[in-house]
């Protein structure tokens, strides 16, 4: 829900509601927020439609996130850009995304991003009072590195559900450092945003082969380029930006082809424009 803002034929709720009820008629019930998104407008837009429609919220899962302040949001002189994992801020935001969205539960919560000012023991504390108090389903992190994860689990008695990372065939990274082995190994779902890397899968050395590979499969380039980030182990969930309703369904559709190694060695190869060692 990232460009929700943007997208003005969306705003009227009750254009909104048939949009997300059409969306949950294909089996998609998973909507992903962040506070930040444009400034709060995409979980009020959200939550106003689900008050438009009775019966709707019920029916939709949430993801939101924090942790990001932004310079305008910034109270101090200095308006800078920011984390704030204190207990304060966060019980905070999630109280703010279940006013805007108008649902009673937030099914996950994650910390946008790792602050080195974060007190686990508090944080920790903060999330698993959340989730005991019902306002969250599970907590989960986002951008965080094994080391960031494991201090804040820690110190919880609830389990990180989900973590949220980049990974696509422009960044593959998370692959070999070994942070995507730490996540799955340590039971997280990985919900991958940037999925088709905003476009760039598309323009880098992975092109060609990923378009003729897709009119050999009678499928879209992006959603082979989902089918492949699916095929790793813990199935990730690509959480896509768009919200145009016939590439959604492609998406969704595309995302579930098959794929064998050497045609995932393949991509891979192209994208990284070497061989593996």
């Amino acid at each position: 829900m990232m460009r929700l803002h943007e997208v003005t034929d969306l705003h009227p709720p009750a254009r909104l509601a048939d949009w997300i009820e059409a969306r949950l008629d294909e089996g998609l019930e998973w909507f992903d927020h962040a506070d930040i998104y444009g400034d709060t407008q995409g979980e009020a837009l959200f939550g106003a439609a689900l008050r438009a429609r009775p019966g709707l919220a019920a029916r939709v899962r949430v993801v939101t996130k924090a942790s990001i302040v932004t310079p305008e949001r910034d109270a101090s002189p200095f308006r800078v850009k920011h984390y704030d994992s204190s207990p304060e801020y966060l019980r905070g935001a999630i109280d703010d995304s279940l006013a805007r969205l108008g649902v009673e539960r937030l099914d996950h919560f994650l910390l946008h991003r790792p602050s080195p000012l974060m007190d686990a023991e508090a944080t920790g504390r903060a999330l698993d009072e959340a989730i005991d108090a019902g306002k969250v389903g599970a907590v989960g992190v986002s951008n965080f590195l094994p080391d960031q994860w494991r201090r804040l689990q820690a110190a919880m008695h609830h389990e990180l559900a989900t973590h949220q990372l980049q990974l696509s065939l422009d960044h593959t990274q998370p692959l070999f450092d070994g942070t995507y082995d730490a996540l799955v190994g340590d039971g997280q779902i990985p919900l991958v945003w940037s999925p088709l890397g905003g476009g760039r899968v598309f323009q880098g050395p992975a092109e060609r082969l990923l378009i003729r590979l897709a009119e050999e499969h009678g499928i879209t380039p992006a959603g082979l380029a989902l089918a492949w980030l699916r095929a790793l182990p813990g199935r990730p969930r690509p959480v896509i930006g768009s919200l145009r309703e016939e590439r959604i369904a492609a998406l969704h559709a595309d995302a579930q082809t098959p794929m064998d190694r050497p045609t995932w060695y393949a991509l891979l190869e192209s994208a990284r424009g070497h061989e593996v060692a």
